[in-house]
């Protein structure tokens, strides 16, 4: 098997172990558990390198808290597959740099020592005039739809709720279901915050539970979206930037 396929496997496990955890069937999230029982240790840490943001999950919406263990497992995986810098791919750096933030948050940590610094050129996320290409950035920018994160890319989905609306529409209608799904994790994220929104993204929601959520990315970027929009409008307090 190639590294590729190892690391995208590794991603879809992982992703399944958080899903279980957001579904209240798996039991909490346990990433040294799941580093140390890998046949792949490499791939193991590239997946929760891939998850980003998204393996906080289970402790963001279910509250649970999260272990020291679990903590130096992405800690470990930055030393592994070390952060994008702000001179490469503004997607990548933004991903990184939230879930650098969200470590330091939910650990209490600063001695973990990840360090991966946002970008400062935000001129990608607010120009919406070519909204399609807008969307895929956003779309690519999911996993910063959650709690207690708030940033440029917040800022530009708050900016931008029309484009956004559109770009589900699109989505939905060229059969790509991935994006419809990430994209309405930002229309979830804007409910949440209380937002007025053109498109239910609750009725968009059931529909692509149907049609757009097979595979466990997929399933997990809906599971999210799903519990943003449970929640009570305006009950996020953010302190964290990203």
């Amino acid at each position: 098997m190639s590294s590729h396929s190892a690391f995208a496997e590794a991603s879809d496990a992982l992703a399944a172990c958080v899903l279980g955890a957001l579904g209240g069937t798996g039991g909490a999230v346990q990433l040294g558990r799941y580093v140390d029982d890998a046949s792949d240790t490499l791939a193991a840490l590239a997946a929760v390198r891939v998850l980003g943001a998204d393996v906080f999950s289970p402790h963001l919406l279910m509250e649970h808290p999260l272990q020291a263990q679990d903590a130096a497992v992405v800690a470990k995986a930055f030393d592994a597959f070390p952060a994008s810098d702000t001179s490469g791919e503004p997607t990548v750096a933004r991903r990184d740099h939230a879930t650098a933030v969200l470590l330091a948050r939910l650990s209490g940590d600063d001695a973990l020592g990840v360090v991966a610094p946002a970008p400062t050129d935000d001129a990608g996320l607010t120009d919406t005039a070519e909204w399609s290409g807008w969307c895929v950035r956003m779309a690519q920018l999911a996993p910063l739809a959650t709690l207690v994160l708030d940033g440029p890319a917040h800022e530009a989905a708050r900016g931008g709720v029309l484009p956004l609306c559109r770009g589900v529409s699109r989505s939905m209608l060229r059969r790509d279901f991935p994006t419809a799904v990430r994209l309405v994790r930002w229309l979830a994220w804007l409910h949440q915050e209380g937002a007025e929104l053109p498109l239910d993204p609750g009725l968009v929601a059931e529909h692509l539970l149907l049609v757009g959520g097979a595979g466990p990315r997929a399933a997990l970027d809906l599971a999210i979206a799903r519990h943003l929009l449970e929640r009570r409008p305006g009950t996020d307090t953010k302190a964290a930037h990203a």
